[in-house]
């Protein structure tokens, strides 16, 4: 029981850290200035022509 204990504390605490920092960093990476470009080409590769 006590490695559950342990295991719970730190997902409550740096566990939650890590999800949240990792959140930020996609949503930042995703609104960095020049990725329109980069977004609007990945959304163009079904539709084209082999």
């Amino acid at each position: 029981m006590e490695t559950y204990t342990a295991m719970r504390h730190f997902a409550d605490s740096w566990g939650l850290l890590a999800m949240t920092l990792f959140f930020a960093g996609v949503v930042i990476f995703t609104l960095r200035p020049g990725s329109k470009k980069a977004a609007d080409d990945a959304a163009s590769i079904p539709l084209r022509e082999d």
